[in-house]
């Protein structure tokens, strides 16, 4: 069986997060994601409108995803791949080099991020919203 990984905050969803996924899952058997913790985005200096909880449940809910777990620490990566026995890790391509580190221990692929449309872009649409008093 062949386990591929990502990692994300998945804060609303998004046929961007949807493509990924997608991609991701067809390089192998299983699709494995953590998901930022509430406490972790905090310290990255990221803010969701959705907690974990909520969070999980939607990407639990998803297709493509097998496995959701907690992402608490940026170091975490190495241990996961080892336990989950990772194949192929996968980030979207603005992460390029990043995780090379991981090379050793399984394939890394920097997957293109679908154009115009991110969290980021949301969440400003959504506050435009807000500040004109729709």
């Amino acid at each position: 069986m062949r386990t591929v990984l990502t990692y994300g905050t998945f804060d609303v969803l998004h046929a961007g997060h949807v493509r990924l996924l997608a991609r991701a899952k067809a390089l192998g058997d299983r699709l494995i994601v953590g998901l930022s913790t509430d406490d972790f985005n905090t310290l990255k200096h990221k803010s969701s409108l959705l907690d974990f909880n909520n969070r999980r449940i939607v990407l639990e809910a998803m297709r493509y995803v097998d496995l959701v777990f907690p992402e608490g620490n940026w170091d975490q990566k190495l241990a996961d791949v080892r336990r989950y026995h990772v194949n192929v890790f996968v980030m979207g391509d603005d992460w390029e080099g990043k995780f090379d580190f991981l090379k050793s221990e399984c394939e890394v692929v920097y997957l293109p991020r679908t154009e115009n449309i991110s969290s980021t872009l949301i969440r400003q649409e959504l506050q435009d919203i807000g500040t004109q008093g729709l």
